[in-house]
């Protein structure tokens, strides 16, 4: 009988849930779950259609966003249209402060990182480098109406772009939360170099850290390709390098990168993660994000010791 009772409210109050909405699922963040009994039972959004005010192509307005350099955040305005997000730094600035291509665009939603539970981490490529912005708005509501929208918009081009392609098959290229964070130590191919400790984002194939868990950019990108291709992860490290409680190896055909995690659970957490990745077919576009990332690492041995150098 209460199966029956909660068919037929499912029927009633999620009839005409968009494709480009992002149901929930346990262990999601808390925001996203929260406004999803909202948008059903108090704002009844997937009875009402016209409601749905982020089915849109074009969304304008005020978010809280993070200095670059500083723990502080800003109001500044945002807007979405056509294939791009902009923000303005100043009230009145006609020209936007950066544009980034949505097609390029990484969000994670509510990283725990960032103690906003309405936030989100927006990440794309800047000059050969990704760039983290850390948005928040004070209302749930609004933030998941942002992100909402931004999927809907990429929903769209992703069907114009593959026109054969259903709903169904896009929705999980439109946005991904980040596979995993966390703490580990690191060392540089020397045998001299130190562990030293980082906070490690694994955002699709990209696998970046950062010395910090808010900074703006990350010290250093690895790209994962297939494991056919020279690409593995494995407990322990090479001959000849310093040995670390809990340490692994990402092999990859330039360089093995040596980690090692505060336990081996974690260690074997990070693994499976990075090991998912590998056995990953390799998407078109893939094959750019690897481009940006071999090219940065090229100028970035010429370079040693500047702010994005391995070391």
């Amino acid at each position: 009988m209460e199966e029956m009772g909660n068919e037929k409210a499912k029927q009633k109050y999620e009839q005409h849930v968009p494709p480009c909405y992002r149901v929930p699922k346990p262990g999601d963040p808390p925001v996203l779950q929260e406004q999803w009994v909202r948008a059903k039972y108090e704002r009844q959004e997937f009875i009402h259609v016209d409601k749905q005010t982020y089915i849109t192509n074009e969304i304008e307005g005020r978010l809280m966003k993070k200095a670059r350099d500083e723990n502080k955040y800003y109001e500044r305005k945002f807007s979405v249209s056509e294939n791009s997000l902009k923000y303005y730094n100043k009230e009145n600035s006609k020209e936007p402060k950066v544009t980034i291509t949505l097609s390029e665009l990484s969000i994670c939603l509510a990283p725990p990182k960032m103690k906003q539970n309405n936030g989100m981490q927006l990440s794309y490529m800047c000059d050969g480098s990704t760039r983290h912005i850390y948005v928040y708005h004070a209302q749930g509501e609004t933030i998941i109406h942002w992100y909402m929208a931004i999927r809907n918009i990429k929903l769209n081009r992703l069907l114009v772009a593959y026109p054969s392609a259903t709903p169904e098959e896009v929705v999980p290229y439109l946005t991904n939360d980040f596979a995993m964070e966390g703490w580990l130590s690191k060392t540089g191919p020397s045998e001299r170099d130190a562990y030293r400790k980082r906070w490690f984002t694994l955002d699709d194939r990209k696998l970046m850290y950062h010395e910090n868990p808010m900074d703006p950019y990350p010290r250093g990108e690895i790209f994962l390709g297939h494991k056919d291709d020279n690409y593995s992860v494995k407990e322990g490290v090479p001959r000849g390098c310093k040995d670390h409680d809990c340490a692994f190896s990402l092999v990859t055909p330039d360089r093995t990168f040596v980690m090692s995690a505060p336990t081996c659970e974690e260690r074997a957490q990070w693994m499976k993660a990075i090991n998912t990745v590998l056995e990953r077919p390799l998407r078109p576009q893939d094959n750019q994000s690897k481009a940006e990332i071999e090219a940065k690492r090229k100028s970035s041995r010429a370079s040693r010791h500047s702010l994005f150098s391995f070391h």
